[in-house]
C-alpha cells in the first residue's frame, strides 16, 4: 500500500490544500481592501465526502446531550450566524479586522494539520524501523 493510499493522510493532505487556497483568498482579500466595489471572498467548508462524523453518545441521563441534538447545550445553540457585508461609500465590502482573524485562524489550522501529517509520518516510519 502505498502512503498517499492511507486515508487519514490523505484527508490531512486534502485539508492543507485547502487552507493553503483559503490562505491565497484571504490575502487576495486584503490586498484589495481600498479596491472600489470590491466584494470578499471564501471558499466553503470543506467537507470530506465518504467520512462519517463522530458522534458523543449520551451514557448516562446527568450527561450533556449529544451534539446537534437541539438540546440545550448542542451544537445548535452555537452555531454561527452569517453577517452581512458592511459596504463603505465606494463600493468595498472588505472588513480588514474580520479578515485577518481569519488569516489567522486558517494559519493556526494549517499548522495543525501539517503537525498530524508530520507525525503521522515519523509514526509509520517508526513502525517500519526506519528513523
Amino acid at each position: 500500500m502505498a502512503i498517499s493510499d492511507i486515508p487519514i493522510l490523505s484527508m490531512l493532505r486534502t485539508r492543507m490544500h485547502w487552507h493553503q487556497e483559503r490562505q491565497r483568498l484571504l490575502a487576495e482579500n486584503v490586498a484589495n481592501s481600498d479596491t472600489p466595489g470590491f466584494r470578499p471572498r471564501d471558499l466553503a467548508p470543506l467537507k470530506l465526502e465518504g467520512r462519517s462524523a463522530v458522534t458523543l453518545a449520551r451514557t448516562q441521563v446527568a450527561h450533556v446531550g449529544a451534539l446537534g441534538s437541539g438540546s440545550p447545550g448542542g451544537a445548535a445553540a452555537f452555531r454561527a450566524v452569517a453577517r452581512g457585508h458592511e459596504v463603505r461609500p465606494t463600493g468595498n465590502a472588505v472588513n480588514l479586522e474580520d479578515q485577518m482573524l481569519k488569516v489567522a485562524a486558517n494559519q493556526m489550522d494549517h499548522q495543525a494539520a501539517s503537525a498530524l501529517y508530520a507525525r503521522s509520518l515519523a509514526l509509520l516510519k517508526t513502525a517500519l524501523g526506519r528513523k
